[in-house]
């Protein structure tokens, strides 16, 4: 259970007021930016957390952090109760070997030259561990797993389509058996009927082996479909969160609202009320005082400018960074949302 957006038993991934920045050079002048801003997110055992928002939100930074691919410029991201930042080389990886990613594209993460075998092979190999049942067995094992035969273990990256390399991808995630999966956009680059398979896949993974997700995406109805909880992200900072069902049919940010009505409806017939977002989106150069959604928010009042929004409980396992949600803020209508993305998986 989530307590404040907080899991109440130790979370397995918990990421503590983490920022991170990036310096641009141009000539003899650098400039700072902010990907990531004072961001807190908890992944429970066993359990799904979706990561969603617009390109250039965060939600990749995130993912490198949770990975150790990079190191925050402040706050802590921990595993298990334990700092990365304090790990030394052996403890780092045996960390590593319970932490394992799903990439975006199926094919520029395949190495072009080794076949599907010893792409599933590696990590057995890098890690030094030798199953009972042999390597090359394993190995089939997996790859029969998800749903690929021992006729795929020889064969190239360029001789699979895209959703066979995805799920050569998967096998080589989960051969370690890993606690956590940190999959950033894992079904962007294939087609709609794949991802539904590739989605199954994942959920039946999930329930086989209680593997943790920290699922990336822009495709609401993906991870409507994967996730027991929902964190959305804008401009480098988590605006809400909350279980999937309260996210999905009780958005209480104006920017989860707006994203939720742009999700295609199965019957083109149904009625919708679609919030139309004006505004470009801020350059993450720009130092915005206030609520850094207000530039785009309908509901934008004078507060909103003056104010940086904390983060407003909406219900036990559910908050808000938006002043709507305070007793004091001025009463506006309430979303009419549409009827297709209520509701639970």
């Amino acid at each position: 259970m989530l307590v404040g957006g907080r899991v109440s038993e130790a979370p397995l991934l918990e990421i503590r007021n983490v920022t991170r920045t990036f310096s641009l050079r141009s000539g003899l002048f650098s400039k700072q930016f902010t990907a990531v801003d004072n961001v807190s997110l908890q992944v429970p055992r066993g359990r799904a957390v979706g990561l969603v928002g617009e390109s250039g939100s965060g939600k990749t930074t995130v993912a490198r952090l949770a990975l150790g691919l990079m190191r925050p410029s402040s706050g802590q991201v921990l595993f298990e109760g334990r700092d990365y930042a304090a790990l030394g080389r052996d403890a780092w990886r045996r960390t590593r070997r319970r932490i394992q990613p799903i990439f975006q594209d199926p094919y520029s993460s395949l190495n072009p030259r080794r076949t599907v075998f010893e792409i599933v092979r590696a990590p057995l190999e890098v890690h030094r561990l030798r199953p009972a049942l042999g390597i090359r067995q394993a190995v089939l094992d997996q790859l029969s797993a998800v749903g690929l035969g021992a006729q795929y273990a020889d064969r190239l990256p360029h001789e699979l389509s895209g959703g066979e390399r995805q799920r050569v991808n998967i096998a080589r995630a989960l051969i370690l058996r890993p606690a956590l999966v940190i999959a950033d956009e894992p079904t962007s680059s294939v087609d709609v009927s794949v991802q539904a398979q590739l989605l199954e896949l994942l959920n039946s993974i999930q329930q086989e082996l209680q593997v943790a997700y920290l699922f990336i995406s822009h495709n609401l109805a993906v991870v409507r479909h994967v996730c027991d909880f929902v964190a959305v992200m804008y401009l480098g900072r988590i605006i809400e969160f909350g279980t999937r069902n309260e996210v999905f049919s009780q958005p209480r940010h104006p920017y989860t609202q707006a994203l939720l009505s742009a999700v295609l409806a199965p019957d083109p017939s149904s009625r919708r009320a679609f919030r139309e977002l004006k505004g470009e989106l801020p350059s993450p150069l720009e130092t915005i005082g206030g609520c850094r959604f207000r530039n785009r928010c309908p509901h934008q009042f004078a507060r909103c400018i003056a104010e940086d929004p904390p983060n407003y409980p909406i219900s036990e396992d559910h908050w808000a960074a938006c002043h709507l949600n305070d007793s004091a803020a001025p009463l506006v209508e309430e979303p009419t949302l549409r009827q297709d993305v209520a509701g639970g998986r």
